[in-house]
């Protein structure tokens, strides 16, 4: 059994450092793909740590554009045509860190080959979806680059009608859906629906966060539903109306502790680092 750490950075190489470290095991196997706008020479590196790799077709993320679920995409895709074999694809970014011993974690996988852990919201359910409509149904020129690209997107908005999802899917997703451990099956099933569904990628380039409900959307209408649990095994926490999880800090070291998940989100060293060793020492006690 096998798992591929898919890791999304921009930033802080220490920290990611850090991360692998933590989670060494020699079925554990990290792939970073660093967003193409970022220097990649105080990365490089890691790549002589052990059973850690770049991804070689590196993409330009704009935060809230499709452009990171492209990177997302064609990181899987990259993977897939190797020759190595992998039962797990775990989405990571560089700011997740394990607060269960490795061995843990190895052994939750290892019990559930051939599951998916993917957190989601029904379209059915108005809680997060009431004002997450918006994010396809408006046209966004977040990937766009050019001078006054906000203002005709405002007149688009105005004037056109509002957009509808171009195929029959039942919609899912969350807050918490951008991170998620897939099974071989399901990333598979992932990267060649969407190299399929040239409409479908093509009304998604003027989406907002479509990484919180697009991928959830995708394996929930396949035969793999069943194959789909509910959780994305990530303890993460929210200020009020922030679009962005709190940074964790010692404070937050019980509630950790109590956590059933195997990972959680996001540290900052640059904040907190604290709360990074008494993580490594709750699970050395663990172990």
């Amino acid at each position: 059994m096998k798992v591929a750490h898919l890791i999304m950075a921009y930033k802080n190489p220490a920290q990611l450092e850090r991360m692998i470290k933590s989670m060494h095991h020699p079925d554990f196997y990290f792939f970073i793909h660093l967003d193409k706008k970022i220097d990649i020479a105080p990365f490089i590196y890691l790549q002589n740590l052990e059973h850690v790799k770049f991804i070689e077709n590196r993409v330009l993320c704009n935060w809230g554009g499709f452009s990171f679920v492209n990177a997302i995409l064609s990181s899987i895709e990259e993977l897939l045509v190797t020759q190595q074999q992998f039962d797990f694809y775990n989405l990571m970014s560089s700011q997740d860190y394990p607060i269960k011993p490795v061995s843990h974690i190895h052994n939750f996988y290892q019990n559930h080959v051939g599951k998916s852990f993917v957190s989601y919201d029904e379209e059915s359910d108005k809680t997060w979806w009431a004002h997450a409509v918006t994010r396809f149904q408006m046209y966004h020129f977040t990937d766009l680059n050019f001078k006054g690209r906000y203002f005709i997107q405002a007149l688009m908005n105005k004037y056109l009608p509002k957009r509808k999802f171009p195929l029959p899917l039942k919609l899912y997703g969350s807050s918490i859906s951008s991170w998620w451990s897939i099974s071989n099956e399901a990333a598979h099933y992932l990267v060649n629906y969407m190299k399929k569904s040239a409409k479908l990628k093509k009304f998604m380039r003027f989406t907002w966060g479509s990484d919180e409900f697009i991928i959830a959307t995708v394996l929930m209408n396949s035969d793999l539903q069943k194959t789909i649990i509910n959780n994305n095994l990530r303890f993460i926490t929210w200020e009020d109306g922030s679009a962005n999880p709190r940074i964790l800090t010692i404070n937050d070291m019980e509630s950790i502790k109590k956590s059933d998940k195997l990972f959680a989100r996001k540290f900052d060293i640059l904040v907190d680092d604290k709360v990074l060793d008494s993580i490594d020492l709750e699970n050395q006690k663990l172990d």
